[in-house]
């Protein structure tokens, strides 16, 4: 996230940049994301980043069981010091952590720090085939690139790697006011839902991966001049359009050249 101008203290704790921690304090946003997310007694429900508890407390309410995930040791004591009924306390960083560990099912959610945001969305596919579904605040620049369509310049390797995972939805959109201290970015939430097996074609992450960044290297040159050498290394010889920007090929037909180098 964006840094603050001054250090801000809110309910007795010193936001701190290191940790990218902006607190949601608008009641009005937080109704909504807790009326998108709709948490009900029974399920696994898992919040990345409690804070202050502006999400954590309202899901607690109505679920009456949730695990919070904090790397901050100081949040993390607060949190243990409540000896709340229901609640379950990680003090791990969440990019360093085993989700599929914590049981099926997972519904995540969080008010996400924008400094690592698209490692811990890539890191989430390691546990992708235990969780129902995932509602994430983001910065919004990076919703958009989630939901980008082709030949727009949001378009990239993000979006063809998360729309073969995820159906994806937007939500709500969140303006810097709502938070302390104020980011210098729009934010906006998010619904993901993983994919079933059937519709990931057999793909391997790494391969989508690797064809993604190489399509993406040189975004505006054509394919043949990024692309063209990387598929020549693989050794495929199959028909494919070079003479294309990266952003102007859709994702089902990255998808389907993925699968081809697969069977090569």
């Amino acid at each position: 996230m964006a840094r603050a101008c001054a250090p801000t203290r809110l309910a007795g704790h010193t936001a701190r940049k290191r940790f990218g921690q902006h607190f949601l304090t608008d009641a009005s946003v937080i109704a909504q994301i807790v009326d998108a997310l709709d948490p009900r007694r029974g399920q696994q429900l898992v919040e990345i980043g409690p804070g202050l508890g502006a999400l954590t407390l309202p899901v607690l309410a109505r679920a009456g069981a949730l695990t919070v995930v904090e790397i901050d040791r100081d949040l993390a004591a607060r949190w243990r010091a409540r000896d709340a009924q229901g609640l379950r306390v990680i003090e791990s960083d969440a990019l360093a952590l085993d989700f599929a560990t914590l049981g099926t099912g997972l519904r995540l959610f969080g008010n996400l720090p924008y400094n690592i945001s698209s490692p811990l969305l890539f890191h989430l596919f390691d546990c992708a085939h235990v969780v129902q579904d995932q509602h994430f605040m983001l910065q919004k620049e990076v919703v958009d690139r989630m939901l980008a369509e082709p030949a727009t310049a949001a378009y990239g390797r993000l979006t063809v790697m998360l729309q073969w995972r995820y159906a994806m939805w937007p939500v709500l959109d969140v303006p810097p006011e709502a938070f302390t201290p104020p980011p210098r970015v729009d934010s906006a939430v998010v619904r993901m839902q993983p994919r079933p097996p059937a519709q990931l074609l057999g793909l391997r992450a790494a391969t989508l991966q690797a064809l993604a960044a190489a399509a993406f290297s040189q975004r505006r040159k054509l394919l043949r001049h990024s692309l063209g050498p990387w598929l020549a290394g693989q050794g495929f010889d199959g028909d494919f359009d070079l003479q294309r920007r990266a952003e102007e090929v859709g994702v089902d037909e990255y998808l389907r050249l993925a699968v081809r180098l697969q069977r090569d």
